[in-house]
């Protein structure tokens, strides 16, 4: 077995002739392009899938390779997934080559092999590059192709950043170096997942409403921090896609979870000091303005320099712990500590920051004046929420959000009813049951 560690990014259109010019100026060994043609397999019921495993087949010259991926983690465009790798003399499975241990308990190879059909395959030509940087051997591979199921396409035009020995931070800094002339985006859907979103039929993808978060039980503060800032970049990932693909609408999703790193950072910034995310900080305030402007095109600003940059910030923040040398002792304990009585310290002072705001009736004015401080709460509410059921947590923080709603839509004649039913709730963390 071997733990992939890779960036994705996919190329913009007019990038692609100067890319190999742009990857060769590293210390390098240089391959040949190969085309490459991966057939991927998953049963009727997507018994795969539904386990969050991948199986190919890959064919290159006349050898070929059987790979089965299991699950694994994604932060932005990183990808770290348990790979297993079987060399085959034909392009046929053979699931007892792999390791018995993989399995889903109770799975039965025989009727799973007979099961397994293929579903969607990739063809493309792959360049590779051997680079030295920092302490660390990566290698870059340039793949131009399309992935297809039955009369459904849609083209490939990828670079992968692999680690294949050293350190993950070189991994990042040389991809923050390779973003620096733009033409290039974090991808967070891996060919395979574009292949099976293709064979389902190739929907419209919807947007999602931004999710309470719910950290693993017993979460430090730490891991509840570091699952805020995953959330909020996933919600990024997933809306820059739909933004791309012609959803206008998607634009507001991607500023939401801008929004919600802010947020996160102002949460957890008694314990994380201002200078361990200056650089994220400074990066954010940067993008902030161009995505508030309604005039800007994704296919410009998502492939610019300081988009990837920003993101890659954060990405790399959160892969490398990038707050940790700015930690003291003391810091360090109350990180260690409780996630759950964290959140029920914070979620009173939001309570009370919010009920000083609306405690009175306001005029128009005074409600749009409070309009940022009524959205920075709401997405606390988001963060710090999830050790409670969605019935006991849900009427009070949509009760915030109509009201939210409301004075962002100047839907004056609803102020009053709104406010009124926000403040009647009773705060759920002191009465209600965790899950």
């Amino acid at each position: 077995m071997s733990v992939e560690i890779e960036l994705k990014f996919i190329v913009s259109p007019e990038a692609i002739a100067g890319l190999p010019a742009r990857l060769a100026a590293w210390p390098h060994q240089h391959s040949a392009p190969q085309k490459l043609t991966n057939i991927y397999f998953e049963t009727a019921d997507n018994f795969l899938r539904s386990h969050d495993m991948g199986l190919r087949i890959r064919g290159f010259d006349d050898s070929y390779e059987m790979t089965i991926k299991t699950a694994g983690s994604v932060v932005g465009g990183l990808h770290q997934r348990p790979e297993y790798n079987v060399a085959i003399s034909k392009p046929v499975l053979a699931l007892k080559k792999f390791p018995a241990d993989i399995w889903p308990e109770g799975c039965k190879l025989a009727p799973l092999q007979k099961a397994l059909q293929p579903l969607f395959r990739t063809d493309f030509v792959r360049e590779k590059w051997v680079v030295t940087y920092g302490e660390s051997e990566i290698e870059i591979a340039f793949d131009q192709g399309e992935v297809s199921a039955g009369e459904l396409r849609e083209t490939l035009c990828e670079v992968e950043l692999e680690l294949k020995q050293g350190e993950a931070r070189d991994l990042l800094a040389l991809a923050t170096a390779l973003a620096e002339q733009g033409g290039l985006r974090q991808g967070s859907l891996s060919k395979a997942a574009r292949g099976y979103h293709l064979a389902q039929g190739n929907a419209e993808r919807e947007r999602r409403p931004l999710a309470v978060l719910k950290p693993a039980a017993k979460s430090t503060v730490e891991q509840g921090m570091v699952a805020a800032f995953e959330l909020a970049l996933s919600h990024w990932q997933y809306h820059e896609e739909l933004w791309l693909r012609g959803d206008k609408q998607a634009r507001r999703a991607v500023m939401e979870a801008i929004a919600l790193i802010r947020q996160a950072l102002v949460i957890f910034g008694g314990l994380v000091p201002r200078k361990a995310s200056a650089d994220l900080r400074a990066r954010l305030t940067a993008l902030e303005p161009l995505l508030e402007d309604k005039t800007t095109e994704p296919q410009v600003l998502c492939y610019s320099a300081e988009y990837l940059q920003c993101k890659l910030a954060l990405t790399s923040w959160l892969m490398t712990g990038a707050w940790r040398p700015f930690i003291d002792a003391k810091s360090q304990a109350k990180l260690d500590g409780s996630f759950k009585r964290f959140s029920d310290i914070m979620l009173g002072r939001c309570a009370a920051d919010l009920k000083e705001a609306f405690t009175r009736t306001l005029n128009e004015d005074e409600y749009q004046e409070q309009l940022p401080r009524l959205t920075r709460q709401v997405l606390a509410f988001m963060l710090l929420s999830g050790a409670y059921p969605d019935s006991e947590s849900a009427p009070y923080i949509d009760s915030w959000r109509e009201l939210q709603l409301a004075v962002a839509e100047r839907r004056q004649g609803w102020y009053e009813g709104c406010r009124k039913q926000a403040l009647s709730h009773a705060p759920f963390w002191l009465n209600g049951a965790v899950r």
